[in-house]
């Protein structure tokens, strides 16, 4: 399982977050608006424990957030990977994804959306992820569905009203045997 890998598409370079990304982090959880469909604007010391825990699945071996980096200027804009959350009774990995809102409304939270289910699929053989979505979050239910997820269910989730959008892996179809004999 490639856990630790940095992912690449036209316009954006996702890679493992790093110690040194703390500053970019508290600043882009200190904006509202980045921040506005959870419990609100996080401090540093808030932030600092979200990246300890990004830093410590990935120390695991398990699936984390990456950095969304913009190749146009090299900036940490935002995250997009999988969190670990308890939704149900059921332990589910989620795809999480959250830009700086300069970066809104250009179809990047779906590029790098589209490019993580990818890696959960094909390399780390994932059998389904989720997203867990404020219902008012119309432009993150656009992105589930850009990237295939369909609504699934409604659920309070951390005290708050939430939709869960999944998708599974699709079953790898065997290939027909090859035709034996001479013809």
């Amino acid at each position: 399982m490639l856990i630790r890998a940095e992912l690449q598409t036209p316009r954006l370079i996702l890679r493992p977050f790093r110690k040194d990304d703390l500053d970019a982090l508290a600043a882009l959880m200190a904006n509202t608006d980045f921040m506005r469909f959870s419990l609100g604007p996080y401090s540093r010391e808030q932030a600092q424990t979200v990246l300890q825990k990004f830093l410590s699945w990935g120390e695991a071996g398990l699936p984390s957030p990456f950095a969304v980096i913009f190749r146009g200027n090299n900036a940490l804009i935002g995250y997009c990977g999988f969190l670990h959350q308890h939704v149900d009774g059921m332990d589910e990995i989620e795809i999480g994804y959250r830009l700086h809102p300069d970066y809104w409304n250009r179809g990047l939270a779906t590029e790098a959306a589209r490019v993580v289910r990818d890696h959960a699929f094909q390399d780390l053989k994932l059998a389904r992820v989720i997203s867990l979505i404020h219902p008012d979050n119309i432009a993150s239910r656009r992105v589930a569905e850009k990237i295939g997820m369909k609504l699934e269910k409604e659920t309070v989730f951390r005290g708050i009203q939430h939709l869960v959008f999944a998708i599974a892996r699709e079953p790898r179809v065997p290939s027909p045997p090859e035709a034996s004999g001479a013809g």
